[in-house]
């Protein structure tokens, strides 16, 4: 089982640096929630969690489209039986790298629920 959630945040990864949203989002669960500290900052009225793919699409299309040299360079991901626990760099033009950790819970090959910590 680790292993098949490695291989979804491959896939993340893989979607994200892409910047194909619809194969980042068929990774969701229709009713995923996700939470990050950068959502708290540009969307204050979220308290930094959103939920639902709709939402997510809203989000993610904003940041490909104001950060198109976004990109996240994977440094290490740990899964066990519904988690799985990834660190990567976020990598922006013109921006300082961030170091990153996200843990995406994943439940019947679907995320379901995804948080961000910056480091």
């Amino acid at each position: 089982m680790p292993n098949q959630l490695q291989q979804i945040a491959i896939k993340w990864f893989d979607a994200f640096n892409t910047k194909n949203l619809e194969k980042l989002l068929e990774l969701y669960d229709d009713e995923a929630q996700h939470f990050s500290p950068k959502l708290k900052i540009r969307q204050p009225e979220t308290n930094g969690l959103i939920i639902g793919k709709e939402a997510m699409r809203v989000w993610w299309q904003d940041a490909f489209d104001r950060l198109p040299t976004l990109h996240y360079k994977v440094t290490s991901l740990t899964a066990n039986t519904d988690r799985v626990f990834m660190e990567y760099t976020r990598q922006v033009e013109g921006e300082a790298d961030m170091l990153v950790a996200e843990v995406l819970e994943i439940k019947e090959g679907k995320i379901v629920f995804s948080k961000v910590y910056h480091g």
